[in-house]
């Protein structure tokens, strides 16, 4: 027989195409006409080395040789016809049935063929009633189907001898294509978005947080309260301000707004000696803290020192 069914109501002047039912899927072999009226009294077996499925990872397709693993032929179920062509000659032809696949290969292909495990489920293919028959159309699920890929070569039909079913082996790139590792970069991506987002929301609270408690332990045992709770306004002032970058650069942009000197740092020379910054003898050295702007800070603003340089 033929591979490639060519049902025998085919006109006889027609070109068979033995590529158009070359399967069945065994679920719609009771319902697709094709095949319904072979059911009852045209089954038969096809016996086989192996089988091949090809693996995709993009436009790229790798072929696999599945078979026994002590090498003995598997036996498909399979439905054939004849058909009889304008010179009288007669072609049998024969398709295989498929089903799902087992759950051993649904990484290679979600189809696979009704593969006979012994001589009872032949013997119920062949002989047997409908109801009985669909018993064994099923995935083979036993361990001793194994696989091993081969040339791609087995794709083209006038290759054809021993080369077929030839174990290679797989490049580096073969084994871990190249869609995975593109896969895996954007999985590490999104994580290390996730990570630094987070790390940069939590930030400002948690430095101001760390701050005020700080601020409020040193002025409840310190004389100095009111001078710390200035700086603490200021300190949490500035914090606000790093955190939006695009607030200090409009006052920067507008010779209108004196922009603030709070977080300019100063040498010990732009002090006034005046300023309440030294201590006296004898007393506790007080902290230096940052002065705080008022209408009467009569020192230089940032832009001036721009005009100077």
């Amino acid at each position: 027989m033929k591979w490639g069914l060519v049902p025998s109501f085919t006109k006889k002047t027609e070109k068979p195409d033995h590529y158009k039912m070359f399967n069945a899927r065994s679920e719609s072999i009771k319902e697709k006409a094709s095949f319904r009226r072979l059911v009852p009294t045209n089954r038969c077996l096809v016996a086989v080395e192996g089988f091949y499925e090809w693996k995709k990872d993009g436009p790229k397709k790798q072929p696999y040789h599945i078979h026994f693993k002590d090498n003995r032929p598997l036996v498909f179920a399979a439905l054939y016809d004849a058909w009889k062509n304008s010179e009288g000659d007669i072609l049998y032809t024969v398709t295989i049935l498929t089903t799902r696949s087992s759950s051993a290969l649904q990484w290679l292909h979600d189809r696979m063929p009704v593969i006979l495990r012994n001589e009872g489920s032949v013997d119920i293919w062949l002989n047997k009633a409908i109801p009985e028959v669909e018993t064994v159309l099923r995935p083979y699920e036993d361990a001793d189907l194994v696989w091993y890929p081969v040339t791609s070569a087995v794709g083209k039909p006038s290759f054809d001898g021993p080369e077929c079913i030839k174990e290679i082996q797989l490049s580096s790139a073969d084994r871990n294509p190249i869609s995975k590792f593109f896969a895996k970069k954007t999985d590490d991506k999104d994580q290390m978005k996730v990570k630094h987002g987070k790390s940069l929301k939590e930030s400002p609270k948690k430095e101001i947080f760390d701050i005020s408690a700080k601020l409020s332990i040193s002025s409840e045992e310190s004389p100095q309260g009111d001078h710390l709770d200035d700086l603490k306004e200021h300190l949490e002032f500035n914090t606000h301000a790093n955190a939006d970058e695009s607030d200090r650069f409009s006052l920067l942009k507008n010779p209108s707004v004196e922009p603030e000197i709070c977080g300019t740092k100063r040498g010990s020379g732009a002090v006034a000696p005046d300023s309440g910054l030294t201590s006296e003898k004898g007393s506790k050295p007080k902290k230096k803290t940052r002065p705080v702007k008022n209408t009467g800070d009569k020192q230089a603003s940032l832009l001036s020192y721009f005009e100077k340089a």
